[in-house]
């Protein structure tokens, strides 16, 4: 095992040896007038079948940083080592998506698996250049143009949108009919929006991170109560102030679900009433997605001139959040796999990603070029930000 200021290298053979690949040779020797490039596809494909294999090797590959791109570095690693999103690319599936969307705009996409694709069967324990990944990026999202710092979560927010509009299973929009679902009991008005948002949104991004909000709205005059369900991508936590240095991730997910009282100038029109009411608003959650982001608010809205550096104390796994579920039957318990963390100040900071390997189940700092081995017990830090949770297999629907 490396040291922990040593980082982390792979090395594979340039030439098989026997010892590695024995069946090789033993068909070498059989098919004596095998022609060179069927060699080296076989060779070729032993090697990524190796990489693949080897529980040491997989996916530990370091980006170059390109100019302040920690940001774009410290995402694109915890995506690496979203399992599902993996497999997508290193399978090709996102080919057959692309294929029968037969859009022009397939570049990002692209990109994004082929990066993915190298950072997973590469022979090498060379840092991986994004440069090409960045300029398809800042194409699809001008904001990312240049070298300044950017925002890790709004980069994920963009990243996220631009490769589900390129595989996105919807061709052709149906034009946006006005339907009345306010007559039918919250859980079937539910789905019936989850099914009207999945006319127009359906793609393997979707699949994964995209979950469902309920907002209900209660008249304090009438107690007429109407709910709004809007799909998320990821759930922004306001952080609890308390008189001690620490809170925990529930603290923070039951003051985003916290009822609100509108009133004054923030009163809504009641629907029932038809007149502008005091009303209480409320959180829940109607839909768990596969993989639940939760954003860490640590910057102040006005500019981001200030940052919290609370310490919130998140669980590795069984993270159970049902609590939280607009149904009660609803499982939704989950495991950490990534997070992105920020260091330093609104001024000038750095960001890093703390993964768990989906292959070994080893975690690793993954800090631009350098990638370390890292105990379980430090994933924890006052600098995570954006957290990455995986639904566990039993509470899989």
């Amino acid at each position: 095992m490396p040291s922990m200021r040593q980082s982390y290298t792979v090395t594979v053979p340039e030439e098989p040896p026997a010892a590695a690949f024995p069946f090789l040779k033993q068909e070498i020797r059989r098919k004596g007038s095998m022609s060179g490039s069927v060699l080296v596809s076989t060779f070729v494909g032993l090697l990524i079948n190796q990489a693949k294999n080897s529980k040491s090797a997989q996916g530990l590959v370091g980006l170059k940083n390109l100019g302040n791109t920690c940001f774009m570095n410290s995402i694109l690693q915890c995506l690496s080592n979203t399992h599902s999103l993996r497999d997508y690319c290193l399978h090709n599936s996102h080919r057959r998506d692309l294929n029968n969307n037969s859009r022009t705009n397939t570049a990002l996409m692209e990109e994004f698996a082929k990066l993915i694709q190298t950072m997973w069967t590469s022979s090498s324990s060379e840092a991986v250049s994004p440069s090409e990944f960045k300029t398809q990026i800042q194409r699809y999202a001008p904001r990312f143009v240049g070298y300044n710092q950017q925002d890790a979560q709004e980069f994920l927010r963009f990243l996220l949108d631009g490769l589900h509009n390129e595989v996105n299973r919807v061709t052709v929009r149906p034009r946006g009919a006005v339907e009345d679902f306010d007559h039918l009991p919250d859980e079937e008005k539910g789905k019936k929006m989850w099914n009207k948002y999945l006319e127009r949104e359906d793609s393997k991004i979707v699949d994964l991170f995209v979950g469902q909000l309920k907002s209900s709205l209660t008249c304090s005059h009438c107690g007429f109560c109407s709910t709004v369900f809007d799909p998320f991508w990821d759930l922004s936590l306001p952080i609890t102030k308390k008189g001690y240095g620490e809170v925990s991730l529930m603290d923070c997910m039951r003051l985003f679900t916290k009822e609100d009282v509108l009133d004054g100038d923030e009163k809504p029109t009641c629907y029932r009433c038809k007149a502008r009411r005091r009303c209480t608003k409320k959180f829940t959650i109607q839909k768990f997605p596969k993989i639940l982001v939760l954003h860490l608010k640590r910057f102040s809205e006005a500019r981001r001139t200030s940052k919290l550096s609370t310490f919130v104390n998140f669980p590795m796994k069984d993270l159970d959040l049902r609590e939280f579920a607009s149904e009660n039957s609803i499982n939704a318990v989950y495991s950490l796999y990534a997070v992105s963390n920020h260091s330093g100040t609104t001024m000038g900071g750095h960001y890093t990603a703390y993964c768990r390997n989906p292959s070994s189940g080893e975690w690793y700092t993954f800090n631009d070029s350098r990638v370390t081995p890292m105990s379980s017990s430090q994933v924890r830090s006052s600098d995570a930000y954006v957290l990455f949770y995986e639904l566990a297999a039993s509470s899989r629907m």
